[in-house]
Protein backbone atom coordinates (compact mmCIF):
# COMPACT_ATOMS: atom_id res chain seq x y z
CA UNK A 1 0.00 0.00 0.00
CA UNK A 2 2.57 2.48 1.24
CA UNK A 3 4.59 1.81 -1.98
CA UNK A 4 1.45 2.72 -4.34
CA UNK A 5 1.47 5.77 -2.20
CA UNK A 6 4.89 6.86 -3.58
CA UNK A 7 4.22 5.79 -7.40
CA UNK A 8 1.61 8.34 -6.88
CA UNK A 9 3.28 10.91 -5.21
CA UNK A 10 5.85 10.70 -8.16
CA UNK A 11 3.50 10.97 -10.58
CA UNK A 12 1.81 13.93 -9.48
CA UNK A 13 5.06 15.71 -8.77
CA UNK A 14 5.48 14.89 -12.67
CA UNK A 15 2.37 16.27 -13.30
CA UNK A 16 3.05 19.07 -11.94
CA UNK A 17 6.16 19.70 -13.39
CA UNK A 18 4.98 19.13 -17.21
CA UNK A 19 2.05 21.76 -16.50
CA UNK A 20 5.03 24.65 -15.25
CA UNK A 21 7.20 23.88 -18.33
CA UNK A 22 4.31 24.09 -20.69
CA UNK A 23 3.53 27.67 -19.33
CA UNK A 24 6.60 28.87 -19.91
CA UNK A 25 5.73 31.76 -22.49
CA UNK A 26 8.80 32.97 -25.24
CA UNK A 27 10.39 36.11 -24.28
CA UNK A 28 8.16 39.07 -26.17
CA UNK A 29 10.28 39.86 -29.33
CA UNK A 30 10.43 43.57 -29.45
CA UNK A 31 11.31 45.30 -32.77
CA UNK A 32 12.52 48.41 -33.17
CA UNK A 33 10.63 51.26 -34.04
CA UNK A 34 10.44 52.49 -37.82
CA UNK A 35 12.87 54.88 -39.23
CA UNK A 36 12.34 56.09 -42.53
CA UNK A 37 16.52 56.90 -43.10
CA UNK A 38 16.98 59.76 -45.67
CA UNK A 39 13.95 58.95 -47.66
CA UNK A 40 11.10 61.63 -47.60
CA UNK A 41 7.98 59.29 -48.43
CA UNK A 42 5.63 62.35 -48.17
CA UNK A 43 4.94 62.15 -51.98
CA UNK A 44 5.52 58.45 -54.00
CA UNK A 45 5.18 58.42 -57.51
CA UNK A 46 4.91 54.93 -58.78
CA UNK A 47 6.61 55.34 -63.06
CA UNK A 48 5.98 52.10 -65.17
CA UNK A 49 4.20 49.71 -66.73
CA UNK A 50 1.72 47.26 -66.47
CA UNK A 51 3.31 45.41 -62.97
CA UNK A 52 3.32 48.96 -61.56
CA UNK A 53 -0.33 49.08 -62.49
CA UNK A 54 -1.78 46.05 -60.97
CA UNK A 55 -2.46 44.43 -63.75
CA UNK A 56 -3.21 40.50 -63.82
CA UNK A 57 -4.84 37.66 -65.59
CA UNK A 58 -5.02 39.62 -68.60
CA UNK A 59 -6.40 42.22 -67.34
CA UNK A 60 -6.68 46.16 -64.95
CA UNK A 61 -9.46 46.10 -62.76
CA UNK A 62 -10.43 47.73 -59.28
CA UNK A 63 -9.33 44.77 -56.84
CA UNK A 64 -5.66 43.83 -59.02
CA UNK A 65 -5.33 48.06 -58.70
CA UNK A 66 -5.85 48.11 -54.61
CA UNK A 67 -3.07 44.81 -54.91
CA UNK A 68 -0.77 46.79 -57.14
CA UNK A 69 2.91 46.90 -55.39
CA UNK A 70 3.21 50.78 -55.01
CA UNK A 71 -0.33 50.58 -53.22
CA UNK A 72 1.06 47.93 -50.54
CA UNK A 73 4.25 50.04 -50.14
CA UNK A 74 2.37 53.40 -50.02
CA UNK A 75 0.08 51.73 -47.27
CA UNK A 76 3.88 50.53 -45.85
CA UNK A 77 5.24 54.34 -46.08
CA UNK A 78 2.22 55.61 -44.47
CA UNK A 79 4.19 54.48 -41.38
CA UNK A 80 6.98 56.64 -42.09
CA UNK A 81 5.47 59.91 -43.06
CA UNK A 82 4.02 58.78 -46.15
CA UNK A 83 1.13 60.34 -47.45
CA UNK A 84 -2.07 60.11 -49.50
CA UNK A 85 -1.45 57.74 -52.37
CA UNK A 86 -4.12 57.59 -55.33
CA UNK A 87 -4.81 55.74 -58.40
CA UNK A 88 -6.58 55.80 -61.27
CA UNK A 89 -9.18 53.32 -60.23
CA UNK A 90 -11.10 51.27 -63.38
CA UNK A 91 -14.97 51.45 -63.08
CA UNK A 92 -15.31 47.70 -62.34
CA UNK A 93 -13.74 44.52 -62.24
CA UNK A 94 -14.14 42.97 -65.86
CA UNK A 95 -10.55 43.69 -66.78
CA UNK A 96 -11.95 45.43 -69.49
CA UNK A 97 -11.88 48.92 -71.39
CA UNK A 98 -13.65 50.49 -73.89
CA UNK A 99 -12.69 53.30 -76.33
CA UNK A 100 -15.98 55.42 -77.94
CA UNK A 101 -17.90 52.84 -76.19
CA UNK A 102 -16.30 49.59 -78.34
CA UNK A 103 -14.58 47.19 -76.23
CA UNK A 104 -11.04 47.54 -77.29
CA UNK A 105 -9.50 45.11 -74.15
CA UNK A 106 -12.32 42.45 -73.56
CA UNK A 107 -12.81 40.78 -70.12
CA UNK A 108 -10.04 39.67 -68.10
CA UNK A 109 -9.25 35.75 -67.36
CA UNK A 110 -10.50 33.29 -64.88
CA UNK A 111 -9.95 29.64 -64.01
CA UNK A 112 -12.19 27.07 -65.11
CA UNK A 113 -11.24 23.77 -63.59
CA UNK A 114 -13.63 22.17 -66.22
CA UNK A 115 -11.45 23.13 -69.04
CA UNK A 116 -7.52 23.48 -69.62
CA UNK A 117 -6.59 26.50 -68.38
CA UNK A 118 -7.54 29.73 -67.82
CA UNK A 119 -10.92 31.02 -70.13
CA UNK A 120 -12.16 34.05 -70.32
CA UNK A 121 -14.26 36.14 -67.95
CA UNK A 122 -17.49 36.22 -69.64
CA UNK A 123 -17.39 32.66 -71.37
CA UNK A 124 -17.02 31.41 -68.13
CA UNK A 125 -19.86 33.57 -66.55
CA UNK A 126 -21.92 32.28 -69.18
CA UNK A 127 -21.21 28.85 -69.08
CA UNK A 128 -22.74 29.18 -65.32
CA UNK A 129 -25.95 30.71 -66.99
CA UNK A 130 -24.74 33.57 -64.78
CA UNK A 131 -25.14 37.27 -65.63
CA UNK A 132 -22.13 38.84 -67.09
CA UNK A 133 -21.51 42.25 -65.79
CA UNK A 134 -21.16 44.93 -68.74
CA UNK A 135 -17.48 46.81 -68.97
CA UNK A 136 -18.04 50.18 -68.02
CA UNK A 137 -14.44 51.90 -68.03
CA UNK A 138 -14.61 54.53 -71.20
CA UNK A 139 -10.90 55.36 -72.26
CA UNK A 140 -12.24 57.85 -73.91
CA UNK A 141 -13.56 60.02 -71.07
CA UNK A 142 -10.56 61.65 -69.26
CA UNK A 143 -10.46 61.54 -65.34
CA UNK A 144 -7.53 63.59 -64.61
CA UNK A 145 -4.02 63.50 -64.32
CA UNK A 146 -3.85 64.50 -60.47
CA UNK A 147 -2.91 60.46 -59.64
CA UNK A 148 0.52 58.97 -57.79
CA UNK A 149 0.72 55.47 -59.83
CA UNK A 150 1.48 56.41 -63.66
CA UNK A 151 1.66 52.28 -63.96
CA UNK A 152 0.70 52.03 -68.17
CA UNK A 153 -0.29 48.89 -69.43
CA UNK A 154 2.08 48.31 -72.31
CA UNK A 155 4.30 50.65 -72.25
CA UNK A 156 7.74 50.49 -73.60
CA UNK A 157 10.51 52.56 -71.99
CA UNK A 158 11.18 54.99 -75.40
CA UNK A 159 6.72 55.73 -74.70
CA UNK A 160 7.33 57.27 -71.03
CA UNK A 161 8.60 59.99 -73.12
CA UNK A 162 7.06 60.36 -76.09
CA UNK A 163 4.51 63.16 -76.81
CA UNK A 164 1.04 61.86 -77.92
CA UNK A 165 1.12 58.50 -76.66
CA UNK A 166 -2.12 59.20 -75.53
CA UNK A 167 -3.29 58.71 -78.69
CA UNK A 168 -2.00 55.07 -78.79
CA UNK A 169 -2.70 53.71 -75.46
CA UNK A 170 -6.22 53.93 -73.75
CA UNK A 171 -4.46 53.29 -70.17
CA UNK A 172 -2.66 56.71 -70.68
CA UNK A 173 -5.82 58.39 -72.25
CA UNK A 174 -7.68 58.20 -69.83
CA UNK A 175 -5.32 60.21 -67.16
CA UNK A 176 -3.07 62.47 -69.62
CA UNK A 177 -2.80 65.72 -68.43
CA UNK A 178 -3.62 66.73 -72.38
CA UNK A 179 -3.61 64.87 -75.96
CA UNK A 180 0.15 65.63 -76.87
CA UNK A 181 1.51 64.62 -73.28
CA UNK A 182 3.98 62.39 -71.85
CA UNK A 183 3.83 60.16 -69.12
CA UNK A 184 7.09 60.95 -67.50
CA UNK A 185 5.89 64.73 -67.42
CA UNK A 186 2.61 63.98 -66.02
CA UNK A 187 4.73 61.77 -62.91
CA UNK A 188 6.91 65.58 -62.48
CA UNK A 189 3.83 67.49 -62.03
CA UNK A 190 3.40 65.80 -58.76
CA UNK A 191 6.13 67.03 -57.60
CA UNK A 192 7.21 63.54 -56.20
CA UNK A 193 9.72 63.24 -53.09
CA UNK A 194 10.11 59.40 -53.78
CA UNK A 195 9.50 57.11 -56.52
CA UNK A 196 9.70 53.86 -58.24
CA UNK A 197 10.36 53.10 -61.73
CA UNK A 198 9.63 49.42 -62.59
CA UNK A 199 9.96 47.13 -65.19
CA UNK A 200 11.57 49.41 -67.32
CA UNK A 201 12.72 47.43 -70.79
CA UNK A 202 10.21 44.45 -69.65
CA UNK A 203 7.87 45.38 -72.49
CA UNK A 204 10.76 46.28 -75.04
CA UNK A 205 11.71 42.37 -75.02
CA UNK A 206 8.08 41.42 -74.44
CA UNK A 207 6.37 42.24 -77.41
CA UNK A 208 8.71 40.54 -79.44
CA UNK A 209 8.64 37.40 -77.36
CA UNK A 210 5.32 37.48 -77.06
CA UNK A 211 4.67 37.66 -80.73
CA UNK A 212 7.33 35.02 -81.63
CA UNK A 213 9.50 37.16 -82.67
CA UNK A 214 7.59 37.09 -85.98
CA UNK A 215 8.56 40.66 -87.13
CA UNK A 216 5.51 42.35 -86.00
CA UNK A 217 6.78 43.66 -82.65
CA UNK A 218 10.39 44.83 -82.68
CA UNK A 219 13.19 45.25 -79.38
CA UNK A 220 13.94 48.36 -78.80
CA UNK A 221 17.96 49.14 -79.59
CA UNK A 222 20.15 49.79 -76.85
CA UNK A 223 21.99 52.20 -78.50
CA UNK A 224 19.80 55.51 -80.24
CA UNK A 225 19.09 58.97 -78.43
CA UNK A 226 15.75 59.74 -76.02
CA UNK A 227 13.25 58.40 -76.93
CA UNK A 228 14.76 55.82 -79.29
CA UNK A 229 17.27 53.72 -77.56
CA UNK A 230 17.21 52.03 -74.58
CA UNK A 231 20.14 53.26 -72.82
CA UNK A 232 19.58 56.97 -73.18
CA UNK A 233 15.70 57.34 -72.69
CA UNK A 234 16.47 55.14 -69.33
CA UNK A 235 19.58 57.58 -68.33
CA UNK A 236 16.72 60.22 -69.38
CA UNK A 237 13.96 58.97 -67.02
CA UNK A 238 16.03 58.75 -64.00
CA UNK A 239 18.00 62.08 -64.45
CA UNK A 240 14.26 63.91 -64.68
CA UNK A 241 12.88 62.32 -61.93
CA UNK A 242 15.74 62.58 -59.17
CA UNK A 243 16.34 66.61 -60.38
CA UNK A 244 13.76 68.03 -57.64
CA UNK A 245 15.77 65.88 -55.21
CA UNK A 246 13.75 62.89 -55.03
CA UNK A 247 15.17 59.34 -54.36
CA UNK A 248 13.69 56.27 -55.89
CA UNK A 249 14.16 52.73 -56.54
CA UNK A 250 14.73 51.22 -60.32
CA UNK A 251 14.38 47.51 -61.00
CA UNK A 252 15.82 45.35 -63.46
CA UNK A 253 14.30 43.33 -66.53
CA UNK A 254 13.54 39.59 -65.86
CA UNK A 255 14.52 37.27 -68.42
CA UNK A 256 11.34 37.31 -69.92
CA UNK A 257 11.09 33.76 -71.39
CA UNK A 258 11.39 32.18 -67.55
CA UNK A 259 7.48 33.18 -66.72
CA UNK A 260 4.82 30.66 -67.40
CA UNK A 261 3.50 32.06 -70.76
CA UNK A 262 6.34 30.27 -72.20
CA UNK A 263 6.90 27.43 -70.33
CA UNK A 264 3.54 25.90 -69.43
CA UNK A 265 2.91 24.53 -73.24
CA UNK A 266 5.57 21.62 -73.87
CA UNK A 267 8.04 21.47 -77.19
CA UNK A 268 7.60 17.59 -76.67
CA UNK A 269 4.00 17.13 -76.62
CA UNK A 270 3.41 15.01 -80.25
CA UNK A 271 2.89 11.84 -78.00
CA UNK A 272 2.28 8.98 -80.44
CA UNK A 273 2.07 4.86 -80.88
CA UNK A 274 4.58 3.07 -82.11
CA UNK A 275 2.42 2.70 -85.36
CA UNK A 276 2.07 6.78 -85.75
CA UNK A 277 5.74 7.23 -84.83
CA UNK A 278 6.16 4.94 -88.22
CA UNK A 279 4.09 6.80 -90.13
CA UNK A 280 5.51 9.78 -89.76
CA UNK A 281 9.35 8.38 -89.65
CA UNK A 282 7.41 7.30 -93.54
CA UNK A 283 6.16 10.64 -94.55
CA UNK A 284 9.34 12.34 -93.86
CA UNK A 285 11.60 9.82 -95.58
CA UNK A 286 9.36 10.56 -98.06
CA UNK A 287 9.54 14.43 -98.35
CA UNK A 288 13.38 13.90 -97.94
CA UNK A 289 13.59 11.53 -101.30
CA UNK A 290 11.30 14.01 -103.40
CA UNK A 291 13.37 16.74 -102.28
CA UNK A 292 16.89 14.91 -103.23
CA UNK A 293 15.35 14.55 -106.73
CA UNK A 294 13.86 17.93 -107.13
CA UNK A 295 17.57 19.13 -105.79
CA UNK A 296 18.90 16.79 -108.67
CA UNK A 297 16.72 17.82 -111.79
CA UNK A 298 17.87 21.71 -110.44
CA UNK A 299 21.56 20.30 -111.85
CA UNK A 300 22.76 19.64 -108.41
CA UNK A 301 25.06 16.92 -107.84
CA UNK A 302 23.47 13.86 -106.26
CA UNK A 303 25.64 13.42 -103.56
CA UNK A 304 25.12 17.03 -102.64
CA UNK A 305 21.30 16.95 -103.08
CA UNK A 306 21.37 13.53 -101.05
CA UNK A 307 23.25 15.40 -98.11
CA UNK A 308 20.92 18.50 -98.25
CA UNK A 309 17.76 16.73 -98.16
CA UNK A 310 18.56 14.08 -95.58
CA UNK A 311 18.41 16.81 -92.53
CA UNK A 312 14.20 16.87 -93.40
CA UNK A 313 14.23 12.82 -92.75
CA UNK A 314 12.94 12.95 -89.50
CA UNK A 315 12.87 10.14 -86.89
CA UNK A 316 10.03 9.47 -84.59
CA UNK A 317 9.66 7.39 -81.41
CA UNK A 318 6.45 5.69 -79.69
CA UNK A 319 6.10 8.57 -77.07
CA UNK A 320 6.81 12.23 -76.67
CA UNK A 321 8.40 13.63 -79.63
CA UNK A 322 9.29 17.36 -80.04
CA UNK A 323 7.39 19.62 -82.40
CA UNK A 324 8.10 20.37 -86.46
CA UNK A 325 8.51 24.57 -86.78
CA UNK A 326 8.88 26.55 -89.17
CA UNK A 327 11.84 28.66 -89.60
CA UNK A 328 13.62 31.01 -92.56
CA UNK A 329 14.28 30.20 -95.45
CA UNK A 330 18.59 29.82 -95.85
CA UNK A 331 20.65 28.33 -98.14
CA UNK A 332 21.47 25.60 -95.36
CA UNK A 333 17.74 24.79 -94.96
CA UNK A 334 16.18 25.76 -98.29
CA UNK A 335 12.47 23.96 -97.03
CA UNK A 336 12.36 25.75 -93.53
CA UNK A 337 11.55 23.72 -91.03
CA UNK A 338 12.72 21.64 -88.81
CA UNK A 339 11.92 19.88 -84.93
CA UNK A 340 12.36 21.91 -82.42
CA UNK A 341 15.29 21.59 -79.66
CA UNK A 342 15.16 21.21 -76.38
CA UNK A 343 15.45 24.29 -75.55
CA UNK A 344 13.22 26.10 -77.46
CA UNK A 345 9.44 27.59 -76.42
CA UNK A 346 6.16 27.19 -77.23
CA UNK A 347 3.60 30.63 -76.15
CA UNK A 348 0.53 30.16 -74.26
CA UNK A 349 -1.79 31.47 -76.58
CA UNK A 350 -0.92 28.85 -79.43
CA UNK A 351 -4.05 26.88 -80.17
CA UNK A 352 -3.64 23.31 -78.39
CA UNK A 353 -6.17 21.98 -79.71
CA UNK A 354 -5.06 22.74 -83.49
CA UNK A 355 -1.78 20.87 -82.06
CA UNK A 356 -3.96 17.65 -81.78
CA UNK A 357 -5.17 17.92 -85.39
CA UNK A 358 -1.84 17.75 -86.93
CA UNK A 359 -0.55 21.58 -86.25
CA UNK A 360 3.33 21.33 -85.31
CA UNK A 361 3.69 17.52 -87.61
CA UNK A 362 1.98 16.81 -90.98
CA UNK A 363 -1.37 17.37 -92.29
CA UNK A 364 -2.49 14.73 -93.88
CA UNK A 365 -4.92 15.05 -96.78
CA UNK A 366 -6.32 11.64 -98.93
CA UNK A 367 -4.28 13.34 -101.64
CA UNK A 368 -1.30 13.17 -100.12
CA UNK A 369 -1.97 9.92 -98.38
CA UNK A 370 -2.71 8.53 -102.09
CA UNK A 371 0.87 9.92 -103.17
CA UNK A 372 2.37 7.90 -100.27
CA UNK A 373 1.27 5.01 -101.21
CA UNK A 374 2.57 5.49 -104.88
CA UNK A 375 5.83 5.59 -103.32
CA UNK A 376 5.50 2.64 -100.77
CA UNK A 377 4.49 0.46 -104.24
CA UNK A 378 7.92 1.75 -105.90
CA UNK A 379 6.42 3.92 -108.56
CA UNK A 380 7.26 7.63 -109.05
CA UNK A 381 5.14 10.64 -108.38
CA UNK A 382 4.73 13.72 -110.75
CA UNK A 383 6.51 17.22 -109.66
CA UNK A 384 2.92 17.67 -108.59
CA UNK A 385 2.47 15.25 -106.33
CA UNK A 386 5.59 15.53 -104.83
CA UNK A 387 4.65 19.09 -104.04
CA UNK A 388 1.89 18.17 -102.58
CA UNK A 389 3.72 16.20 -99.58
CA UNK A 390 5.95 18.86 -99.22
CA UNK A 391 3.33 21.27 -98.73
CA UNK A 392 1.40 18.75 -96.44
CA UNK A 393 4.60 19.50 -93.50
CA UNK A 394 2.05 21.70 -91.23
CA UNK A 395 5.24 23.37 -89.23
CA UNK A 396 4.30 25.47 -86.03
CA UNK A 397 4.08 29.23 -87.14
CA UNK A 398 6.95 31.59 -86.65
CA UNK A 399 4.35 33.86 -84.26
CA UNK A 400 3.55 30.86 -82.01
CA UNK A 401 7.09 29.65 -81.16
CA UNK A 402 10.87 30.63 -80.20
CA UNK A 403 13.22 29.64 -82.07
CA UNK A 404 17.11 29.24 -80.48
CA UNK A 405 18.25 32.54 -82.98
CA UNK A 406 14.77 34.51 -81.25
CA UNK A 407 15.61 33.22 -77.48
CA UNK A 408 19.32 34.96 -78.65
CA UNK A 409 18.08 38.29 -79.88
CA UNK A 410 16.05 38.20 -76.33
CA UNK A 411 18.60 37.50 -74.03
CA UNK A 412 21.09 39.72 -75.80
CA UNK A 413 18.96 42.70 -75.59
CA UNK A 414 18.12 42.08 -71.73
CA UNK A 415 21.61 41.90 -70.84
CA UNK A 416 22.45 45.10 -72.53
CA UNK A 417 19.58 46.87 -70.56
CA UNK A 418 20.45 45.33 -67.22
CA UNK A 419 24.27 46.23 -68.12
CA UNK A 420 22.87 50.28 -68.30
CA UNK A 421 20.55 50.10 -65.40
CA UNK A 422 23.20 48.62 -63.08
CA UNK A 423 26.09 51.76 -64.32
CA UNK A 424 22.72 54.22 -63.88
CA UNK A 425 21.65 52.29 -60.29
CA UNK A 426 25.98 52.30 -59.18
CA UNK A 427 26.41 56.02 -60.50
CA UNK A 428 23.55 57.41 -58.21
CA UNK A 429 23.17 57.57 -54.54
CA UNK A 430 19.43 58.56 -54.59
CA UNK A 431 19.24 55.25 -56.08
CA UNK A 432 18.28 51.75 -55.18
CA UNK A 433 18.13 48.86 -56.85
CA UNK A 434 15.89 45.74 -57.29
CA UNK A 435 16.92 42.64 -58.85
CA UNK A 436 13.98 41.39 -60.88
CA UNK A 437 15.83 39.68 -62.99
CA UNK A 438 17.06 36.94 -60.17
CA UNK A 439 13.63 37.51 -58.49
CA UNK A 440 11.71 35.86 -61.17
CA UNK A 441 14.48 33.48 -61.84
CA UNK A 442 14.12 31.72 -58.40
CA UNK A 443 10.69 31.56 -58.83
CA UNK A 444 11.43 29.76 -61.99
CA UNK A 445 13.50 27.27 -60.82
CA UNK A 446 12.99 26.09 -57.16
CA UNK A 447 10.25 28.97 -55.91
CA UNK A 448 10.27 31.53 -53.16
CA UNK A 449 9.09 30.56 -49.53
CA UNK A 450 6.80 33.81 -48.17
CA UNK A 451 5.50 33.59 -44.94
CA UNK A 452 5.28 29.57 -45.34
CA UNK A 453 3.63 29.60 -48.95
CA UNK A 454 5.96 28.17 -51.43
CA UNK A 455 5.27 30.58 -54.05
CA UNK A 456 6.82 29.48 -58.18
CA UNK A 457 6.10 30.39 -61.50
CA UNK A 458 3.97 27.41 -62.50
CA UNK A 459 0.24 28.89 -63.85
CA UNK A 460 -2.45 28.51 -61.90
CA UNK A 461 -0.76 26.25 -59.23
CA UNK A 462 2.10 28.21 -58.36
CA UNK A 463 0.71 31.19 -56.63
CA UNK A 464 3.35 33.75 -58.05
CA UNK A 465 2.00 34.88 -61.82
CA UNK A 466 -1.45 35.13 -62.93
CA UNK A 467 -3.44 33.88 -65.35
CA UNK A 468 -1.87 35.44 -68.33
CA UNK A 469 1.34 33.49 -67.40
CA UNK A 470 2.74 36.70 -67.90
CA UNK A 471 1.79 38.97 -64.92
CA UNK A 472 1.97 38.63 -60.97
CA UNK A 473 -0.78 37.71 -58.91
CA UNK A 474 -1.46 39.76 -55.75
CA UNK A 475 0.29 38.17 -53.69
CA UNK A 476 3.19 37.98 -56.10
CA UNK A 477 3.21 41.46 -55.90
CA UNK A 478 3.11 41.89 -52.20
CA UNK A 479 6.51 39.57 -52.02
CA UNK A 480 7.72 42.27 -55.12
CA UNK A 481 6.94 45.21 -52.84
CA UNK A 482 9.03 43.91 -50.26
CA UNK A 483 11.86 43.70 -52.59
CA UNK A 484 11.33 46.87 -52.92
CA UNK A 485 11.54 47.42 -48.98
CA UNK A 486 14.58 45.67 -49.07
CA UNK A 487 16.04 47.66 -51.03
CA UNK A 488 15.21 50.87 -49.46
CA UNK A 489 16.70 49.93 -45.97
CA UNK A 490 19.76 48.68 -47.78
CA UNK A 491 20.45 51.86 -49.63
CA UNK A 492 18.96 55.15 -47.32
CA UNK A 493 19.09 53.66 -43.66
CA UNK A 494 15.64 52.87 -43.47
CA UNK A 495 14.62 49.44 -41.55
CA UNK A 496 11.36 48.49 -43.08
CA UNK A 497 12.01 44.63 -42.79
CA UNK A 498 13.73 45.08 -39.41
CA UNK A 499 10.63 46.83 -37.97
CA UNK A 500 8.33 44.18 -39.26
CA UNK A 501 6.92 47.03 -41.84
CA UNK A 502 6.21 44.65 -44.52
CA UNK A 503 3.95 42.57 -46.59
CA UNK A 504 2.24 39.62 -45.13
CA UNK A 505 1.76 37.25 -47.86
CA UNK A 506 -1.99 35.92 -46.55
CA UNK A 507 -2.98 39.46 -46.92
CA UNK A 508 -3.19 38.82 -50.98
CA UNK A 509 -4.85 36.94 -53.06
CA UNK A 510 -3.47 34.25 -55.89
CA UNK A 511 -6.63 34.47 -57.74
CA UNK A 512 -9.77 36.69 -57.76
CA UNK A 513 -13.20 35.25 -58.07
CA UNK A 514 -14.87 35.30 -61.20
CA UNK A 515 -18.17 36.88 -59.22
CA UNK A 516 -16.14 39.82 -58.29
CA UNK A 517 -18.67 42.75 -58.78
Amino acid sequence: MNIRYIYLFILVLGFFACDEDDNILPEEVILPELTAGSVDFSNYVAVGASFTSGFTDGGLFKASQENSFPNILSKIFANAGGGTFTQPLMSDNTGGILVGGSVVRSYRLTFNSAIPGPQALDAFLTGLGAPVPPITTEAGMNIGSDFNNFGIPGAKSWHLVAPGYAGLNPFYARIASSPTATVLADAMAQNPTFFTLSEIGGNDVLGYATSGGDGSNLITPSAGAAGVGFDETFNALVTTLTSGGAKGVVTNVPYVTDLPHFTTVPNNALVIDEAAAGQLTGFFQAVAGIFTQVLIAQMVPPAQAQALASQYAIQFNAGANRWIIDVPVTPTNPLGFRQMTEDELLVLTIDQSALAQGYGSVALTPEVLQVLEILKTGGTPTPQQGALVIAAVNGIDDGDALDRDELAEIKMATDAYNTTIAAVASANDAIALVDLNATLTELSSIGINFDGFNINADLITGGAIGLDGIHLTGRGYAYLANKFLEAIDAAFGSNFIESGNIAKANDYPTNYSPTLQ
